[in-house]
């Protein structure tokens, strides 16, 4: 597997960019992860989704489903693009520091 060095933290990373240990998230993997994604600011939306997204994790080893993201979150699937670009898999969870999701997330 690859690290990543950023502001002064490493990061071991799978071959698609995720983290290999959810403990390993902090705000620099966050600041890592908005610049790869284009993302200029982390607003108070994106925190919203962030926070679900791993509490999510922590409580079932798993990312959620979008519906359950949309319906726990009250973001539609058009608005979760706009604040992460890739989608709610590859830039939402990558931010989050959960493994890449297997499912339809």
């Amino acid at each position: 597997m690859a690290n990543v060095s950023f502001k002064g933290k490493d990061f071991e990373v799978d071959e698609d960019g995720f983290l290999l240990r959810f403990e390993e998230w902090s705000p620099e993997w966050v600041d890592f992860v908005k610049e790869s994604e284009g993302i200029a600011e982390i607003t108070e939306d994106h925190q919203k989704i962030l926070d679900f997204l791993q509490d999510y994790y922590k409580k079932n080893g798993i990312a959620p489903m979008v519906r359950i993201l949309s319906k726990n979150t009250g973001f539609k699937l058009k608005q979760v693009y706009e604040l992460f670009p890739s989608g709610p898999g590859k830039g939402a969870c990558k931010m989050a520091g959960l493994p890449k999701p297997t499912g339809c997330v």
